[in-house]
């Protein structure tokens, strides 16, 4: 079966790539929107010319593409149909950051166990959450002076790709910065810095800034936070702005909440939301063939209920047995020595739909590599899936902690991708750490078990659930050696 996916994929691409004969590409930082293409021009079918026939295999093959290619674009269209009815921002649960479209809503620590909203959460930096939606105004984004404290504000269009620099590895000013929409053409009033313009309505916004375990680090940040905001441009006055984020209301979660991440893609619906994606996420250069083939089946299943009875079946059976895969870490990137797991094109994924998916799927809303590396891990070294009953260590060599400019950790996600509640409160180890124990010739052990170790290495202690688990190395702004995988995490090692 996936080797029939793949000899789609490709035969699409060859598709697209013998169509296209000439582009014309308008850059605008990271995007790149198509302005002409000959095939357009020559007036080429994108697909299946109305009333052609379809056999049920060529439409379940559509439909499995199209399930696959938009799966991350669905996900962030469905948050933004359930935050747009939000009053103002608010803590779900008491926990997560939401608010209605174009707005932001920041934590004022670490991110608690509870959240089903985002999988992967970080226990080092302070979130925010914010999405846009630039068919009403242009946003006005703002940065504080972070002094020495790492930052970064991840900002990206509904395929889940960057395209702002906003952080402390782009040398970023305090000040005001304009994001806009495909379609605004306005003024940049006096007092902004600098303009991103997206290639999408949709987006989310993400900070993160980093603090540490120290109590006074933490009380030190809050002022610095309630400088972080987002707003439409009509309410920008050059001044800057401020909220309390510490009387910011709760709203109770719902009671039927279960251990998974909130199910943002329904597969029996998603043909039916289909449409407005293709509206919402223009094509980029060469996704037009893509486009064309859904479109025609989309077009027939309107006309025909068995066609789009076959199509809800296709997507149903793709949740299962395409995306649902993708969730495990193993099966997310590329693999490197020891069975850790990486990707080298997070937030700018282009048109790999499968690693944009993966990572959708598996730890949705990840930064770029330049900003942050990631590696995963579901296994030992022996390749046995990491389970709460085994205990385990990792030895990083003297001089071979993770070499960063900002920060890193190694995070313990259940099998959910979750946080599982520990004695300790521990959740992750890394940087913010001071009190991590050295080895006597300088190497560093974490330890990571369900059970209390002695007192000598509790500071290094990494608390696992009963269950399966997975780990989770975080380089923030890697040295270009971990970029290129010329430095790579130390095996897991069972013990005994």
């Amino acid at each position: 079966m996936k080797k029939s996916y793949i000899l789609l994929f490709a035969t699409c691409l060859l598709f697209i790539n013998c169509k296209e004969e000439k582009k014309i590409r308008e850059a605008d930082n990271d995007n790149l929107a198509i302005k002409d293409t000959s095939a357009i021009k020559k007036n080429l079918p994108a697909g299946p010319m109305a009333n052609t026939i379809m056999t049920d295999e060529y439409v379940k093959h559509i439909g499995t593409l199209a399930y696959l290619w938009g799966w991350p674009m669905v996900n962030i269209h469905n948050r933004k149909v359930t935050f747009e009815k939000l009053p103002e921002p608010l803590y779900k649960g008491g926990v997560v950051p939401l608010s209605p479209p174009n707005q932001l809503c920041m934590l004022t620590d670490y991110i608690k166990p509870g959240e089903k909203d985002v999988t992967c959460p970080n226990q080092d930096v302070v979130y925010g959450f914010g999405l846009t939606d630039f068919s009403k105004d242009a946003l006005v984004i703002q940065v504080p002076d972070f002094g020495d404290r790492f930052w970064v504000y991840q900002v990206c269009n509904q395929r889940t790709d960057g395209y702002a620099q906003l952080g402390k590895m782009y040398g970023t000013k305090p000040g005001f910065y304009l994001l806009t929409g495909p379609k605004w053409n306005g003024k940049v009033p006096e007092g902004i810095t600098q303009v991103f313009k997206c290639d999408t309505d949709l987006g989310v916004v993400i900070p993160r800034v980093f603090q540490t375990d120290d109590p006074a680090d933490k009380k030190s940040i809050q002022p610095t936070l309630q400088k972080i905001l987002m707003y439409p441009l009509n309410q920008f006055d050059a001044k800057t702005k401020t909220k309390d984020w510490t009387k910011i209301p709760v709203l109770p979660s719902a009671p039927t909440a279960g251990n998974e991440e909130t199910k943002w893609v329904k597969p029996e619906v998603f043909f039916d939301e289909l449409p407005v994606i293709l509206k919402e996420v223009p094509p980029l250069p060469g996704e037009e063939a893509i486009y064309g083939q859904i479109e025609s089946v989309l077009a027939a299943a309107a006309k025909d209920t068995r066609i789009k009875d076959l199509l809800k079946q296709a997507a149903m059976e793709a949740d299962q047995k395409l995306i649902n895969p993708l969730f495990q870490f193993s099966n997310v990137g590329y693999p490197l020595k020891d069975n850790w797991t990486t990707q080298g094109n997070g937030a700018q994924f282009g048109l790999d739909y499968l690693t944009r998916t993966a990572c959708a799927k598996a730890n949705i809303f990840v930064n770029k590599p330049n900003e942050t590396k990631y590696f995963y891990q579901d296994r030992d070294v022996a390749g046995t899936r990491l389970q709460g009953n085994n205990k385990y260590t990792i030895t990083f060599a003297k001089g071979e902690i993770p070499p960063v400019k900002g920060f890193w950790s190694l995070t313990l996600y259940n099998q959910y991708h979750f946080f599982s509640p520990n004695s300790i409160n521990r959740f992750s180890l890394g940087t913010k750490n001071k009190d991590l124990k050295y080895n006597a010739d300088g190497s560093l052990t974490l330890y990571v078990q369900n059970t209390q170790p002695s007192n000598d290495k509790l500071s290094n202690w990494l608390p696992s659930p009963k269950e399966t688990f997975s780990l989770y190395i975080r380089c923030y702004w890697p040295e270009d050696r971990v970029v290129k995988d010329s430095w790579l995490p130390p095996a897991v090692v069972k013990t005994k």
